[in-house]
Order: C-alpha cells, then sequence, then structure tokens
C-alpha cells in the first residue's frame, strides 16, 4: 500500500500542511480530528478511571487510543488512495496540518496579551484556557509568565514535535509505507492530547495518567531537545541573545519537574533575558518549582509577542532544514 508515494511526495506534503496551518489555523469544527482523539479520551477516561487497577487501566486506554487513531488514519488513506488519488493528497495535507497549532497559539496567546490592556479579568479567562494552573488569583505579572511559559513549551508540544514526527515518517514511510507522517504526526498528536487531559499528579488522574504522562515524555525527549536548538537559531536570525540563550539552556534546562518543558523555557528566558519558573497552583494544590533564567529585564506583555514570533521563526528554521534534508535525499538516491 502507498508504494507509490516517494520522500520527495512526502516532503512536499507536509511543507504545504505547514502553510495551509499558518494560513487557516485550527478551524473551529467537530470533524477536527484532534477534537475527534479528545473525545474518545474522555469516554474512555470517563468509563475506565474509577475502581482498582487504575494505572494498569491508564495503559489499556493509551493502547486503544493508539490503535484507533492508526487504524483510521490508514483506513481514510487506503480507500482515498485506491479510489480517489486526488483527495487522497488533499486529505492527508489538511490532516497534518490539523497536527500543527502554530496560528491558533499565536493567535490564542496574543488575545491574551490584548485582554491585559482592558481587563484583568479577561486576561485571568484567556489564559485559563491556555495553562493548567489555576489562573483566577493571578495578577499581571503571573499571567504574562504563565503565557510565555506554556507559548514556550507548546513550541515544541504543537509546532515542532509535530512535524519532527513528519520528518521521522518520511524517513520510515519509504521502507514501510502505511507508517508515513500522517500516521506519525498523529499517533504523536494522540499521545500529547492523553497526557494533556490525564497526565497530572494530582487526583482523579494520580494513577490513571500515570502512563500517558511517562509516554508522552519518551515522545518528546528529541523534540524537545532538537526543537530548542531550533528555536535559539531562530531567535538569532530576530537578534536576541543566542549566546545567552545557550549559557541559561545549559544551566537552567533541568530546573523543571517535567524532563522536557524547562528546555525550550530556558531557550525563551536565555533569549529575552527573562526569568521563568516558580511556584504554581494546580487543583488547589501548590506546586513549587525552581526557577529559570536571570532577571536582566522585567517580564512585560511585549515578551509574549517576542515569544511567539520565536515560535513561528523557530518553525521556518526546522521546515527549511528538514525539506532540504529530504528533498535532497530523494533527489540522491531517485525516490
Amino acid at each position: 500500500m502507498f508504494n507509490e508515494m516517494t520522500m520527495g511526495q512526502w516532503t512536499i506534503m507536509t511543507v504545504c500542511a505547514v502553510v495551509l496551518d499558518l494560513i487557516i489555523g485550527d478551524p473551529l469544527a467537530q470533524i477536527h480530528p484532534i477534537v475527534l482523539i479528545g473525545r474518545l479520551i474522555g469516554f474512555l477516561t470517563k468509563k475506565m478511571n474509577h475502581g482498582k487497577s487504575r494505572r494498569f487501566k491508564g495503559f489499556i486506554m493509551w493502547v486503544i487510543v493508539i490503535a484507533m487513531t492508526m487504524l483510521c488514519v490508514i483506513a481514510i488513506q487506503y480507500f482515498t488512495f485506491i479510489h480517489a488519488r486526488p483527495i487522497f493528497y488533499f486529505i492527508n495535507v489538511w490532516l497534518l496540518a490539523m497536527t500543527l497549532a502554530e496560528k491558533s497559539l499565536k493567535q490564542s496567546v496574543l488575545d491574551v496579551a490584548d485582554a491585559l490592556h482592558h481587563s484583568i479579568e479577561e486576561a485571568r479567562v484567556k489564559v485559563g484556557y491556555l495553562v493548567g494552573r489555576d489562573t483566577t488569583q493571578l495578577n499581571a505579572d503571573e499571567i504574562i509568565r504563565a503565557t510565555v511559559e506554556t507559548t514556550a513549551e507548546n513550541t515544541i508540544d504543537g509546532v515542532l514535535a509535530p512535524y519532527f514526527y513528519m520528518l521521522i515518517g518520511i524517513g520510515v514511510s519509504h521502507f514501510v509505507p502505511f507508517l508515513n507522517p500522517t500516521v506519525f504526526a498523529l499517533i504523536y498528536k494522540a499521545v500529547n492530547t492523553m497526557d494533556s487531559m490525564v497526565g497530572y499528579k494530582q487526583e482523579p488522574y494520580t494513577d490513571f495518567g500515570y502512563y500517558p504522562a511517562k509516554i508522552d515524555d519518551v515522545f518528546n525527549y528529541l523534540p524537545a531537545r532538537l526543537g530548542s536548538y531550533m528555536m535559539i537559531i531562530g531567535g538569532a536570525f530576530l537578534g536576541y541573545d543566542a549566546g545567552n540563550a545557550v549559557r541559561i539552556y545549559r544551566r537552567d534546562r533541568w530546573n523543571h519537574k517535567s524532563p522536557n518543558a524547562g528546555h525550550p523555557e530556558s531557550v525563551v528566558a536565555g533569549l529575552l533575558r527573562v526569568r521563568l519558573g516558580g511556584d504554581n497552583i494546580y487543583f488547589g494544590e501548590v506546586v513549587h518549582k525552581p526557577t529559570i533564567g536571570d532577571s536582566d529585564y522585567p517580564l512585560t506583555v511585549a515578551d509574549i509577542g517576542q515569544t511567539s514570533t520565536i515560535m513561528v521563526t523557530s518553525e521556518i528554521v526546522m521546515v527549511i532544514l528538514g525539506t532540504a534534508i529530504f528533498l535532497g535525499i530523494s533527489y540522491a538516491v531517485g525516490f
């Protein structure tokens, strides 16, 4: 199946997906693949997250979600490839674009920045859509910090990691055609969505979300590190202090309870020469976190826009490098 597809074709489709995401973002539609995955996770969580053996049940939920995601994507690809080749190309580009969140994330964080100029209550509500912490009592400085942190972290989760798995899929598809960029990207998004919905240490997800959270850490291990260097390169192009970013990255990337989130946050802290991290409240419980970066400059509303610009530039850098590598390989070896 899909043996006729070349690495070059898949590479072009991933670039088209990036462009499509930059243009339209995430449409607010119920048929959005991530929305459907989220509904499945919610349904299984409601049915399984009770009684005994919740950690094992959480793992079973993870297996079911991944299996159904793979089967649905491959079934759609197979049907359209056999019966309607133009639709095959279109739907793959669309599905790939839906795994990226550059435009929607940028708009969401800029909405927080805009709200800060008008109403602290409105800003609390808007940042609450983006973070898991309690935002009802945050002051303006804390809202800015939360927004900058989530933008930095989601530069990996929402933008660079999905594209990273598209690149993995390009290479793997030459040997195993049904494991292609669309399958890899949607598996990643399923993994990441499970972590976002149940991967908390607080009840009622302490046991049920254990495996979804740990597996998400594994999936993000390489993207967080490679993506952080893409962010440094992107920041350098924008004229930020890349040397300081490297220094802070090396010093503070482990100053986070997550094994991956501290990497992009330390890069942004270094590029902007600000301090991130510190205590937050999750489900009514204070979670103590170390700080990241030096407070050479105070955090301001402008840092939200600057962080979103770093996100966009790092994506462009990664796409250029990925496209050059795989089109070069495709041309050199003839596939």
